[in-house]
């Protein structure tokens, strides 16, 4: 995460960055892109050319191997929302609201692909788009959590007040992306797989039979859970810096 944070200097959106007036793009940022496209293109060959079918769930069980990957990189990035809102709350170094939009953003998207996925799958192997199932339930509740953030920003006009509600905010929120994630171990009655570990006897959807689970899997989840989201809160970083930029200029021409 410091590599991201250090490219926001503590006077980000006072005065216009070189970076930014410029136009350029750090090199790192364009090598790191780079390399998360093809990490990505190779995942999706590994999941839809290289693993083997399921016996059970059929082809549609390929989909898990971008589904799950994509929670975990919500996780990261709601992760640096929190990290964002406590350094915010310590110093008021506004690098660090910065940090927690991109972080509140990237998850809510990645969050949106692991519930529309899931939904994919759901269909064929529970005969239904959507049940009411703790896992799913809680993931719609953390997303909706989530979009309130982005409207309580939206609701407060004075800039340091936003800040302030929205660092606070989005801690606390954090607290539905952990229940997201351990409330499969803890309602027993979940019919949600439980790929990972110990399945509940009830759990459906364990990929025993199918080979090659792993080799697709495991780099899928380092992907989504790290280049994906980093890369992303990495651009999203530099577009609200613009952002700040520009609004700057408008009042001081506006002053003038």
């Amino acid at each position: 995460m410091s590599s991201i944070s250090s490219n926001l200097s503590p006077n980000a959106v006072d005065t216009p960055s070189d970076e930014v007036t410029q136009g350029s793009i750090p090199r790192n940022l364009i090598i790191l892109t780079a390399i998360t496209i093809i990490a990505v293109a190779v995942g999706v060959y590994l999941a839809l050319g290289f693993a083997e079918t399921d016996l059970e769930q059929g082809a549609v069980q390929r989909i898990f191997y971008i589904h799950m990957p994509s929670f975990f990189g919500a996780f990261l990035a709601f992760g640096a929302a929190v990290i964002g809102g406590l350094m915010y709350l310590r110093t008021r170094n506004v690098k660090w609201d910065v940090l927690s939009v991109a972080g509140v953003e990237v998850g809510l998207v990645l969050s949106l692909i692991n519930l529309v996925t899931g939904a994919i799958w759901a269909r064929p192997i529970w005969n239904t788009w959507w049940t009411w199932d703790p896992r799913l339930t809680a993931a719609a509740i953390m997303v909706l959590t989530y979009l309130a953030y982005l409207m309580l920003r939206n609701g407060i006009e004075n800039p340091d007040t936003r800040r302030r509600f929205a660092a606070v905010y989005g801690i606390l929120a954090f607290t539905t992306v952990l229940v997201t994630l351990f409330i499969i171990r803890v309602i027993p009655t979940t019919i949600h797989p439980a790929v990972i570990g110990p399945s509940p006897q009830n759990a459906e959807g364990t990929f025993e039979a199918t080979g090659n689970v792993a080799a697709a899997l495991l780099p899928n989840l380092i992907i989504w859970s790290t280049l994906v989201p980093i890369v992303l809160m990495w651009w999203r970083i530099r577009l609200e810096n613009m952002f700040e930029d520009v609004h700057r200029l408008k009042i001081d021409l506006l002053n003038r």
